[in-house]
């Protein structure tokens, strides 16, 4: 059974490697806005377009004192190709053993054409400076996405 996460609930900490091989972890996002998005696979349509669409509000958010980080079990290079071949402005962390993605509930179970599998539900995760989870969402559509996060924060920040 997969556990969710909710609105209110302090963020589930995390420690993992980016592209460049750093350890990023929670605690280096205290006191600022925190977008954690979890998608399936490097360098697939909705998670280009996805990572796109973050990459090109990259300064908006940036003014907004808020860091775009995105999570899959893609290894770093994975990640660094990724980067370079859409020139992406988003750290990308590397979850390798799925730890994080079931600390976060995104690693659930689905259903398509009668088959079973498992896989990483494409979800976003709202941190607030105090490490708090101000907006939690499972099962995003990449189009548009990164916009409608952007404009939660702005809203957040009235």
């Amino acid at each position: 059974m997969t556990h969710l996460l909710h609105t209110g609930q302090t963020a589930p900490f995390f420690q993992a490697l980016n592209q460049q091989q750093t350890a990023i972890s929670l605690s280096d996002f205290v006191g600022k806005n925190l977008v954690l998005y979890f998608y399936p696979k490097d360098d697939t349509p909705g998670c280009t377009l996805e990572a796109q669409q973050f990459t090109a509000l990259a300064d908006a958010f940036a003014t907004l004192n808020t860091a775009v980080v995105g999570i899959s079990q893609d290894d770093c290079a994975s990640h660094q190709a990724f980067i370079d071949k859409y020139q992406l402005n988003v750290q990308l962390l590397a979850d390798t053993d799925g730890s994080i993605c079931q600390n976060y509930g995104v690693w659930q179970e689905v259903e398509k054409d009668g088959v079973k599998k498992w896989k990483i539900v494409r979800s976003t995760f709202i941190i607030d400076p105090q490490g708090q989870l101000a907006s939690v969402e499972y099962s995003v559509n990449p189009d548009g996405h990164a916009q409608t996060v952007l404009e939660r924060i702005q809203h957040m920040n009235r």
